[in-house]
This record gives C-alpha cells, sequence and structure tokens, in this order.
C-alpha cells in the first residue's frame, strides 16, 4: 500500500529522520513506536502532507507521490489524527469536523444543520455524548480528542493515521476507540498507529517498526516479539522495573481541602464538584482517579485558583486557609500545576526551551530588578540536564522539542519554583516508555525530599504504580478513598462508575 523509501528530514540543529525505508501492507494496522524525539510525528507529517520539504519518496499504490498539503493526501485517502489537537477553539464541534469540507444547500449557503446531523452520527460511532454545537475551548482535553478522531473519520479514507489517539483518554474511551479501529478494519482501512503504550501495540498491531534516534532499528511482526523486545529496540537498553516496595513516610500535613464544591451555571447537574474533603501530606504522591468529566482537572484548577468559577469550602496550605483568585497567587504560596492540555495551556510556543523553563523563577536570575541571562542560562541547564531533556540546545524554539521533551520542560520549570505541592494533571501523557520510568523516579524522590504531589492520570495501572493512596471521582463527588495496599483496578473502576442510588451514601 505504500513504500516509504529513504526518508530524511533535517530541522536546525537536528536531523529527525535518517535514511528511513518502510513498507505498509494494505489492510494491516501497523504500529510505530519509540521514544520521544525517534522522528515518528515527523515521518506521520510527511505522510499526511504536513511536512512537504524532505528527502527521499513516497511510493502511494505503486505510483511516486509528493504531497503539497494536507488536501493533496487527503484528496489521495490519507489522514491522520495528530497527536497535538489541530482544531479551531472558537468552533463548534461540528464546525471542526467538517473544517474546510462544509457542507452547503442549493443556494450554495452553509448547511449547519446537515453538519450538525453528521457530526452527531460520527461522534455516535465514538459512543459519546458531545452536542455537535458545543464550542470546543469549552470542552476537555479528552473530549477534543474524540472531536479530533470524529473529523479524521468523517474524511473516510482508506489510509488512517492514528498519532497517540487514546493519551487523554480513560479506560473506557479506549475501549470505545478499540471498538471503532475494529469496525474500520473490517471494512479494510489500512491504520498506521503511533503509541508508547505497549499493551495497546500488542494488542492492536500486525506488525511493529521502531525507530530510534530518527533511524529504523526494525520491523516486527506482532506475533515473533514482545513488549520487553520491543522496548529494548526502542531506548538501547533495558528499562529497569520502578519499585516503590521502600514505602516513603508521610510527614505533616501540607495541604487540607474541606467541603469543596464548585458550581456548574447552566448545567442540570448543578455542580462540577461537591462536598470534597482530603488531606495530602508532605513526603506522599496522592492520586485522583475518574472516568472523563469526573471532576479531576476541575479539582486542580480550584486547588491551583484557575477555575471558571470561584470554588466554595475551604483550601488550607501549611494549615493556612487560601483563597487564591489567580494562578499567580498560588506559585507565590508554593503551589505549582503541569496542565493536561500542554499546547494549550502550558506552552509559550514562541519562547525557546530557556525562555519555556525559567519563566517562573525569574526572580531567582535577576539583581535589582534585572534578569541576567548568564544566570537564566544556568537555571535553564541544570533543569534540561536533570530532566535528560532532548534538545539542540536550551536557544532552540520549544515547539521544536517532542510532545514528551515539551512536558519534561514544563515540569522542570515548575520545579525551579521549589514548590510545596506539585499538581500533576495527566503528566505523561504522550511521553514514551523511557522518559515515564525517568519522570516515576523523579516524583519518587522529590516526594523522598519532603514535596507532596497530586496526581492525575488517564492510566490506571500509573496511579496503582505511584501513589500512597487515590481518591476516586465520580461526576463530581469523592466516590472511595483507597490505600495503596487495598487499590485495584477493579476497584477504582467500581467506584468511579457508582450508580446515583450508592452515591448518596458515599463520602
Amino acid at each position: 500500500m505504500i513504500s516509504i523509501e529513504h526518508i530524511t528530514k533535517r530541522f536546525p540543529g537536528v536531523t529527525a529522520l535518517c535514511d528511513v525505508d518502510m513498507e505498509i501492507a494494505e489492510g494491516e494496522l501497523h504500529a510505530v513506536v519509540g521514544e520521544n524525539g525517534a522522528g515518528k510525528s515527523t515521518l506521520m507529517k510527511i505522510l499526511s502532507g504536513v511536512i512537504t520539504d524532505f528527502d527521499g519518496r513516497l511510493v502511494l499504490r505503486g505510483q511516486p507521490v509528493r504531497f503539497q498539503d494536507t488536501r493533496d493526501a487527503e484528496e489521495a485517502g490519507i489522514s491522520i489524527i495528530h497527536q497535538e489537537l489541530n482544531l479551531v477553539e472558537q468552533l463548534s464541534a461540528a464546525a471542526n469536523i467538517f473544517l474546510g469540507r462544509e457542507k452547503r444547500n442549493a443556494l450554495g449557503l452553509l448547511d449547519d444543520r446537515a453538519m450538525e446531523r453528521s457530526a452527531r452520527g460520527l461522534l455516535a460511532q465514538l459512543e459519546c455524548q458531545i452536542d455537535p454545537q458545543q464550542v470546543v475551548r469549552e470542552l476537555r482535553v479528552g473530549d477534543q480528542q474524540l472531536v479530533e478522531i470524529a473529523k479524521a473519520l468523517s474524511l473516510e479514507s482508506g489510509i488512517l493515521i492514528m498519532d497517540e489517539p487514546t493519551s487523554a483518554l480513560t479506560e473506557s474511551e479506549v475501549a470505545r476507540l478499540y471498538r471503532v479501529i475494529a469496525r474500520l478494519r473490517e471494512r479494510g482501512v489500512t491504520i498506521l498507529y503511533i503509541s508508547h503504550k505497549m499493551d495497546e501495540v500488542f494488542r492492536l498491531a500486525d506488525r511493529i517498526t521502531v525507530l530510534r534516534d530518527g533511524k529504523k532499528v526494525k520491523t516486527l511482526a506482532r506475533s515473533q516479539t514482545n513488549s520487553r523486545e520491543v522496548t529494548h529496540l526502542m531506548v538501547g537498553r533495558e528499562i529497569e522495573a520502578v519499585n516503590f516496595s521502600d514505602d516513603r513516610r508521610a510527614g505533616a500535613v501540607v495541604l487540607e481541602v474541606r467541603n469543596l464544591s464548585l458550581a456548574w451555571t447552566g448545567h442540570a447537574r448543578g455542580w462540577r464538584l461537591r462536598n470534597i474533603n482530603f488531606q495530602l501530606h508532605r513526603g506522599e504522591i496522592l492520586g485522583i482517579a475518574g472516568l472523563m468529566g469526573a471532576g479531576r482537572t476541575e479539582l486542580l484548577e480550584c486547588l491551583f485558583g484557575s477555575s471558571p468559577e470561584t470554588p466554595t469550602g475551604r483550601i488550607l496550605l501549611e494549615g493556612r486557609e487560601m483563597k487564591f483568585t489567580h494562578a499567580a497567587e498560588a506559585k507565590r504560596a508554593g503551589i505549582g500545576l503541569v496542565t493536561e492540555d500542554r499546547k494549550r495551556l502550558g506552552l509559550f510556543a514562541q519562547m525557546t526551551v530557556e525562555e519555556n523553563v525559567t519563566i517562573c523563577a525569574l526572580r531567582d536570575a535577576a539583581r535589582g530588578g534585572i534578569v541576567r541571562r548568564r544566570q537564566e542560562r544556568l537555571l535553564a541547564d541544570s533543569m534540561v540536564n536533570k530532566l535528560a531533556v532532548k534538545t539542540a540546545g536550551v536557544d532552540a524554539p520549544v515547539i521544536s522539542l517532542s510532545g514528551g521533551n515539551q512536558q519534561k520542560a514544563i515540569i522542570g520549570r515548575w520545579l525551579l519554583t521549589k514548590p510545596k505541592v506539585l499538581l500533576l494533571d495527566d503528566p505523561t501523557r504522550g511521553v514514551d516508555v523511557g522518559a515515564k520510568a525517568e519522570l516515576y523516579r523523579l516524583m519518587h524522590q522529590l516526594c523522598r525530599e519532603g514535596l507532596g504531589i497530586i496526581l492525575t492520570s488517564s492510566e490506571l495501572p500509573e496511579l496503582l504504580t505511584l501513589c500512597d493512596r487515590i481518591l476516586v471521582l465520580c461526576e463530581g463527588r469523592l466516590t472511595a478513598e483507597l490505600a495503596r495496599h487495598e487499590a485495584t483496578e477493579q476497584r477504582i473502576m467500581e467506584a468511579a462508575t457508582m450508580r446515583n442510588e450508592e452515591k448518596s451514601s458515599a463520602p
């Protein structure tokens, strides 16, 4: 179906792809794996017409092709679901799905009803309840990702590229996507699938191609390999199992939440969060589990002073009551937040790696109100080295980094502020297995140094691996609190899907 011949792509200071050869058979699901920065997304952007300047040749159905833009690729039957969401925030879900291919009536005018009707059908395929008329900026990242998937499905392409499609989805949404993929394969659609999650790769793929440092390492049939071999090929070394058997010792209470509620104006439920109570200790990782819409992100936003409406209840930091009206106040008090939506809320896309890392700690690099560039460079270098951020240099644009390395730069930004509490909203989204292990060890070490961490994740095994306790939310209410030795995936899912009559007796 597709032959990739000697593809090379260079960016300033970086060779993203070097002489890559690869073949994809018609109707197969071909997984492409590798660490962040291995060149996976760059290769997919070449295939989908996003990147047009490269060396080498693409052959599609036996004919050489060179796409001039994404429309050219779509007309050839190739569509892509991007890892970094590619939506227009000011438009509705339906308008985004049909952007550039708007339906029109007999008079040539936009037919909004027809687009909304078609969008509703596409979203129904994904078994989700998104209103096609809802403005995209009002949707959470997981729902935005579902809109991105529906947009690709609307093209009815013969070749579908999925770049980390489950990175912001919870377990139940992932199961729905698997069912969609099964239906696509029944229709003969060829799928190129990028994922850092080995369980997904070995569940879905026919064959697996491994990239490392921009070069193809090997292509393997799924039946002839295992996750350990693939991981070793990806990183060029064995990944040591992360072991937290030496239990961390929780210290004094650093953060306490009492009867926290957040209203939901105009919604039938009336609230996003309702009567949340918990404590966080120094040296502890407290996990927050729940399905999409449960209130995980909203809870962290309330703690960071960035919620869309003012919450009620009490937030106490080291015993002192806090009423944050702005995120800057939370930062000064010693709270940091790594947001779920890296592209929209985490990065300053026009700035360098150095500027992104140091922007919250410029006072530490200043004398007499003037920033000393040498000191700022030292701060940036310290975090880039500590977190092993892969970059051509701290002067490189932050958008030149892979998604996982962008995430590490943002975490480094907050570590420079020396926080008392670090809020991590799905921090390993889009991060490869090697970088995940590094981040896990970093979180463990930070806790041993006395930092309190609140962690949300769409991956239950991640929460079970890292957390000392796990709180479970369901539709904005706290339905369970589980210690490490009590927590299992089944118990978490039971609490995350409690029926209404059960919630009345929940804490």
